[in-house]
């Protein structure tokens, strides 16, 4: 029997047949990523506001989950307004659909969701642009595995959440576009991948390596599991003109600071299609507030070359902080036609600085090592910290920023070490800091444990470094890239892999030091944090990590003044720190009401204060001891554990405050025998019980005003006997450091916080950039708090030193801790 279709019938079938031409992952069109990105261009945003909304579609990544747009329309996938930049959390909990995961151990209900897909769509209509000009999708952070589909065609996949992403879309467009962006489900597809058992396997952090993630999001010891999804940096249309800059790289040669003169050169290249450029002419301008410090016209005959600038006079040069202005120059190119039209200008801010680290592969008693940063020939001692995730939900960053750097700066750091297990930062930050001397010890993304050695993942993380190193090369802030975060000893951890060297790993050994190289040569590299040199290794043919000039000191964490501290050989910490409560209200915040009081009966944990704590899976036995850090702490100084909640924050934020201020003046009293000291850190990244100085709420612990007093330039310190290099004794040494490039004077006082009493006074003098003994206070045989008071060009500051021998009594320093934060 012959049957005929009706026409209908016909035309939803023949559109079927095209929708599923399209799905085809073969037949789609997938364009090749832009890599040089323009370095000007005009930016239309396609981020939420007033004229645009995105729409948010999820639902299970299983073996029906939509493959197209198509697929989605017909999916059943739940639909809530999405917000971008943003996280999907985010506009889970905006819709009703989840509590506020900062509370208690609610992160917990987020698990259910790890498996999910996440389509993020708008539309949008064409801009209108000048003749020849091009248009590019600018992507400026995707979390994390995502298709992007326009108008139902694929045209491009993305694995990274680090760095940006740009697609030349000009001849995709139509009058109205429809813009899709499917996200995978990171667990799934990380799945994936085999793990090879080369490398810590414990908890997460073998399931993250793979992906090119934030190591922190799959959990960690200062932020919980948060596997996120999202569109969580810009998303925009920048309109690319017919000719412009490629490449703009400015290097500081050489330095005569006495003199104030500087010999520079300036990297260019510039793209254009014209055919001919001789008759172009490129035009080179430094001002400094106003005042133009140098300019020249060239004409071009070729669109790649450098530009020397010798022997530029009345330099201000770049600083860090302390040791002078960080002065900025504002530095422009104009290439120019024969008509002395502008086709191209670039503009930014440097900073005429030379930067230099000073090490040695290995630090034995024998051999005794280096560590230390110059900037501009002079030795710069560190103190400074380690920067986390500001949030755990990236698209929130950028509102902490300020306020973050805000107190690098009020605690004098001049430098902030960005920790591997983050991402890279946005622009605003490295500004800030450019324009407060706050040098930046930049980590790749990639910390505690060992990563694929596979050509694919080498492309990934080479393709990534260089567009990290392509965006912040210019800023004279940037001191040093470090290859990753503790993969090195990282070996030694549970299942000791110590006998295997590092030194193999092709990541931080080849890939990244060759992008270095390529795009910043005039920046230190150092391959791992703390770096296991061959040198190290073949000591023993083991990974010995005393014997590294750099170390991370965390050890048992009891009694901050034990041997673990006191006698290692490290030139310079970079990572050390000891925990401290978060205040009440701070508490209050971040539990439930029937869980802010912590323990049992015989001081157990509860739940809540267990997942601050952070476990990344209630099945987890990761971290489950951490919290009794602050018992150990406490009992180490206190002797016993007040079961009185506000007692016990008083105490824990007591022993992190004298924790933290005796690593830094330790540090601080034998400079140059020890360069530095980066202490763990400034703030939490969510609502948390850590090792941070401030939590996420912005409530600065004690350890933060202590630490404000003991950072100042010119510091007088209170010593130990026997452990400051130069001062044999006997007694306390009294010491002061001059972190300046002056010649400082000054007098000090000593005082007996309890009777006022005067036991030391004197005047002072240290040259620049050097430190003193001023000599010796007997020890004084029972527990004493000794007020230090100097006076510089009629400006007082104070300090404190508490001579004592485990246990005192808790009444007793917190009426002294009054008189010590008087000021």
């Amino acid at each position: 029997m012959k049957y005929i279709l009706p026409w209908s019938i016909v035309l939803f079938l023949i559109s079927c047949m095209i929708s599923c031409k399209v799905a085809e992952p073969d037949n789609a069109t997938l364009l090749p990523e832009v890599l040089n990105k323009p370095v000007e261009k005009r930016t239309i945003s396609l981020n939420s506001g007033e004229d645009s909304s995105w729409i948010l579609y999820y639902g299970v990544q299983d073996e029906h989950a939509p493959r197209t747009p198509w697929d989605l329309k017909k999916s059943g996938f739940s639909r809530i307004p999405a917000k971008v930049p943003g996280n999907v959390e985010i506009d889970l909990q905006q819709a009703g659909l989840i509590k506020d995961p900062m509370i208690g151990d609610r992160v917990y209900d987020l698990r259910r969701y790890e498996t999910c897909q996440w389509w993020y769509h708008r539309s949008f209509t064409k801009p209108d642009v000048p003749e020849h000009h091009r248009i590019e999708l600018s992507l400026d952070g995707i979390d994390c595995i995502a298709d992007i589909w326009l108008n139902d065609m694929k045209i491009a996949r993305v694995e990274n959440m680090f760095v940006e992403h740009h697609y030349d879309i000009t001849d995709l467009l139509r009058e109205k576009n429809q813009l899709y962006i499917c996200i995978h489900s990171t667990v799934l597809e990380a799945r994936k991948y085999m793990r090879s058992n080369f490398g810590v396997r414990y908890d997460a952090l073998a399931e993250a390596v793979s992906i090119r993630k934030a190591p922190h999001m799959f959990g960690w010891d200062i932020l919980p599991r948060l596997v996120s999804a999202g569109l969580w940096r810009n998303v925009s249309l920048e309109i690319i003109p017919p000719s412009y800059w490629k490449s703009v790289y400015w290097v500081t040669k050489d330095v005569d600071v006495r003199n104030r003169k500087a010999n520079l050169y300036v990297d260019w290249e510039f793209s254009t299609d014209r055919l001919h450029i001789d008759d172009l002419t490129l035009q080179i301008e430094l001002t400094r507030e106003g005042r133009v410090a140098y300019e020249n016209s060239v004409k071009v005959y070729t669109t790649v070359s450098r530009e020397q600038i010798w022997e530029l006079e009345d330099v201000d040069f770049w600083w860090s902080k302390g040791f002078g202005d960080p002065a900025l120059y504002e530095a422009t190119l104009k290439l120019l036609d024969s008509d002395g039209k502008v086709l191209c200008e670039n503009r930014q801010d440097i900073g005429i600085r030379k930067v230099e680290l000073i090490r040695s592969e290995v630090n034995t008693p024998e051999d005794p090592g280096e560590f230390v940063f110059t900037i501009n020939g002079e030795k710069i001692f560190i103190k400074g910290t380690n920067w986390v995730a500001l949030d755990a939900l990236h698209s929130r960053d950028q509102q902490h920023v300020e306020a973050a750097v805000d107190m690098l700066v009020d605690l004098n750091c001049n430098m902030i070490r960005l920790w591997g297990g983050n991402v890279y930062e946005c622009d605003e930050f490295y500004d800030l800091c450019d324009r407060h001397g706050i040098m930046v010890w930049q980590d790749f993304t990639m910390g505690c444990t060992t990563y694929p050695q596979s050509e694919e993942f080498a492309e990934k993380v080479r393709m990534e470094a260089e567009k990290a190193i392509l965006r912040l090369r210019n800023h004279p802030s940037i001191v040093l890239w470090a290859g990753n975060n503790e993969n090195d000893v990282s070996l030694t951890w549970g299942g000791d892999q110590s006998h295997l060297d590092p030194n193999t790993d092709i990541i931080s050994r080849q890939v990244l030091p060759k992008a270095v190289r390529k795009y910043d040569p005039k920046t230190p590299y150092l391959p791992s944090s703390p770096f296991i040199s061959s040198a190290v290794f073949k000591l023993n043919n083991r990974i010995d990590t005393d014997a590294s000039p750099e170390m991370h000191l965390w050890g048992p964490r009891g009694y901050y003044k034990a041997p673990f501290y006191t006698k290692n050989r490290a030139k310079f910490v970079s990572e050390i720190g000891y925990h401290g409560c978060p205040h009440r209200s701070s508490l209050e915040k971040m539990m439930d009401t029937d869980f802010v009081y912590p323990w049992s009966e015989d001081l157990a944990w509860n739940e809540q204060w267990q997942a601050k704590a952070t476990i990344t899976h209630p099945s987890s036995t990761t971290n489950r001891q951490r919290n009794n850090l602050m018992i150990n702490q406490v009992k180490s100084v206190f002797g016993n554990v007040p079961r009185d909640l506000d007692l016990f924050i008083a105490a824990s934020q007591i022993v992190q405050a004298e924790a933290m201020k005796y690593f830094i003046e330790f540090w601080r009293m034998n400079k140059f025998h020890r360069n530095g000291i980066l202490w763990w850190n400034l703030r939490d990244g969510w609502p948390v019980i850590s090792d941070a100085v401030v939590d996420y709420f912005g409530n600065k612990k004690l350890a933060y005003h202590y630490i404000k007093k003991v950072q100042k330039d010119v510091c007088v310190m209170i010593g130990d006997e026997g452990l400051v290099e130069d001062a044999p004794g006997p007694g306390h040494p009294v010491v002061v450091v001059n972190d300046t490039r002056e010649t400082v004077s000054g007098s000090l006082t000593i005082r007996e916080a309890d009777s006022g009493r005067l036991v030391f006074s004197k005047p002072f003098q240290v040259e620049k950039n050097g430190k003193s003994i001023e000599g010796y206070l007997p020890k004084p045989g029972q527990t004493t708090l000794w007020i230090i008071e100097w006076e510089i060009n009629e400006e007082v500051h104070s300090n404190h030193y508490l001579a004592y021998e485990p246990v005192i009594s808790l009444e007793q320093y917190m009426k002294w801790r009054q008189i010590i934060l008087k000021d």
